[in-house]
């Protein structure tokens, strides 16, 4: 590729504060951003109808969907029968909303994605700060799935090899919600609730609300979201 033509990367979006941010970003950085979301199944299907406004809102030249079944196999508050814990009820280091090998997954197909289109760079919005303790949120995993990717492929075998950013990764909520003011996000077209209604709104108890109302808070900034 040229060294004047704009970088091609492969990003992560799930309509949430958190990927619009990286989106911004990467972006911002000079990169031409094709977006990824994954639909897995998850029971806040509004999220994807948010995706598709988050990506077009900040200037990705395709946005992509790809589905596939988690549904199948469970084991998670967001893809069985299983109730959304509220107001901080689920205490356990590892709560039951994380989505087994989720990130793993969505990144995977990024990369295959990423391959075809000639493009050495993944970006993800995970953070290790203020989240919900996924393990697959962490800096651990990010290295090693990128170690993964440079063995696992022929653009890592062959090529530039792949890098996998994580931008956000050190960051807390109230520092991307700085972040994406400085850049021009427009919070009110992203869904973060894991209860969110066929219309986006919010129900205000869930672990991603509760992080997201703070991190508006601790910013000194108006949470936009919209509530059942």
């Amino acid at each position: 590729m040229s060294e004047d033509l704009p970088r091609k990367a492969v990003v992560l979006v799930s309509g949430g504060m958190d990927s619009a941010v990286t989106i911004a970003i990467a972006r911002e950085q000079g990169y031409r951003v094709h977006a990824l979301s994954v639909a897995y199944g998850q029971r806040h299907q509004s999220e994807l109808a948010a995706s598709d406004r988050v990506a077009a809102m900040l200037g990705a030249v395709e946005h992509k969907t790809v589905a596939i079944d988690l549904r199948s196999i469970g084991g998670s508050a967001l893809t069985a029968d299983i109730a959304v814990p509220l107001d901080g009820a689920d205490r356990s280091d590892i709560p039951v909303t994380y989505v087994p090998a989720r990130n793993t997954i969505m990144l995977s197909i990024a990369l295959g994605w990423a391959e075809v289109l000639g493009s050495s760079d993944i970006w993800c919005g995970v953070n290790a700060v203020d989240y919900s303790g996924y393990p697959d949120c962490r800096p651990a995993f990010i290295e090693a799935f990128e170690a993964l990717a440079n063995v696992a492929t022929k653009a890592g075998v062959e090529g530039a090899g792949i890098r996998v950013h994580a931008p956000l990764m050190r960051m807390s909520k109230a520092d991307i919600a700085r972040e994406g003011q400085r850049l021009g996000v427009d919070f009110s077209a992203t869904v973060s609730c894991y209860r969110a209604d066929g219309e986006g709104r919010a129900c205000g108890h869930c672990d991603a609300c509760r992080l997201r109302a703070q991190g508006f808070r601790d910013a000194g900034m108006t949470d936009p979201t919209r509530y059942a």
